[in-house]
């Protein structure tokens, strides 16, 4: 049995980690209710730069994740994670500037860079950090704590507009700057014997994060989906009360990691992330047939019980079947998916609702689940690829 095996959790330095990653995604997310009406107030801007503003930091995060985790193997988890929470809070000192509407593209575009070091060298750290039979478990609560920031950010930010636009504008600045004071406090992790970085050969999309990366845009359509068209579907049928769904599906998706986040070591990820996905598809089907409001919260407590175990499930896979030394590489490009998957499925979905009817738009996002869990089924099979490669038994 291997030292990473048997080492018991690192708790304060998954504070300093798990810390670092909530107050920069407070700070990030802070400006999102705002934005808004800051440009329609200060620039007179239409929906389209709107939406621009608001949305554009996925290029760069798209584009970066890998770059990141790339880099945080060669160079460090601690300094790339660091550097992108230093990133985020320039930016948000940036926004006090009078910045005009392209300038201020560039600085979403910087901040999306940013969160991409901070999320990707973040998540590869605390699998580096984790015992091996709980890095399944410790993945779930990373991302719990990026959602609670999400949250926390977007509610101070709300109250704080009612104050000013510099005090939202502070906000953004000053929690990365506690976040980068968290990350720097957690030692620097010892690398393990023969662990040495991967240089060159690969490429960055690698192919251990491929197919996990495939099913996680996949299994985004029904968050997609949900989470842009449960109102107004809800209201179409006369039920109403669609931010009841969102809110139970939010804090079910949260409450699910805290209670049960480690079936995926327990059980193994290929096991966890199909029923996941199997879920999440059932889920959705239930909220487009819902004829009341307690049969469509049923339907949002279901999906997000399935959503909720997916991601860290198939991020296991990824980490199992990758090479340790281009690990960060690795769940770089897999995370990736995500952006790539809401940026295909925003739209997508829009498409489906003018076309067709709001529950068509849960109906894609449950066939959409589907193919994700026959996806990890598949994925989770002993593989016979190169180096890195392993089959589920061995790894978990």
């Amino acid at each position: 049995m291997t030292q990473t095996a048997t080492r018991a959790v690192p708790r304060l330095a998954l504070v300093g980690i798990f810390g670092g990653l909530f107050a920069g995604y407070l700070g990030l997310t802070a400006v999102i209710p705002v934005l808004p009406g800051y440009l329609r107030d200060r620039h007179d801007a239409g929906d389209l730069v709107v939406g621009l503003v608001v949305t554009v930091t996925a290029v760069t995060a798209l584009l970066v994740r890998p770059v990141a985790g790339a880099l945080a193997d060669r160079y460090g988890h601690r300094a790339v994670m660091l550097t992108g929470a230093l990133v985020v809070g320039l930016g948000g000192l940036l926004y006090l500037l009078p910045l005009a509407v392209p300038v201020l593209v560039a600085v979403r575009l910087l901040l999306g860079a940013g969160e991409a070091a901070l999320f990707t060298a973040g998540a590869v750290w605390t699998v580096a950090l984790a015992p091996h039979h709980r890095r399944g478990q410790l993945i779930g609560l990373y991302g719990v704590s990026m959602w609670g920031g999400i949250s926390a950010g977007t509610f101070l930010g709300a109250t704080l507009q009612q104050v000013s636009y510099p005090a939202v504008w502070a906000l953004a600045s000053a929690a990365p700057l506690l976040a980068a004071a968290l990350i720097a406090l957690v030692p620097v992790p010892r690398r393990e014997a023969g662990a040495a970085p991967a240089k060159g050969g690969g490429g960055l999309l690698l192919r251990p994060a491929l197919l996990p990366g495939t099913a996680l845009a996949l299994g985004a359509a029904g968050y997609a989906g949900l989470a842009a068209f449960v109102v107004l579907h809800l209201d179409a049928r006369g039920i109403g009360s669609g931010v009841l769904v969102l809110s139970c599906f939010s804090a079910v998706y949260a409450g699910t990691r805290l209670v049960i986040g480690h079936l995926p070591d327990r059980l193994g990820p290929r096991r966890v992330a199909a029923w996941s996905a199997a879920g999440e598809a059932v889920g959705l089907t239930i909220v487009a047939l819902a004829p009341n409001l307690p049969v469509a919260v049923a339907g949002g407590v279901v999906t997000g019980v399935g959503f909720s175990l997916l991601h860290p499930s198939l991020a296991l896979m990824v980490m199992n079947r990758a090479d340790p030394g281009r690990q960060g590489a690795a769940i770089g490009a897999y995370t990736s998916f995500w952006d790539l998957g809401l940026a295909v499925w925003g739209p997508v979905t829009g498409l489906v609702a003018a076309r067709f009817d709001y529950p068509a738009v849960f109906g894609v996002g449950a066939a959409c689940a589907v193919a994700a869990a026959a996806t990890a089924a598949w994925i989770g099979r002993p593989a016979a690829g190169p180096g890195g490669e392993r089959t589920e038994a061995r790894a978990a």
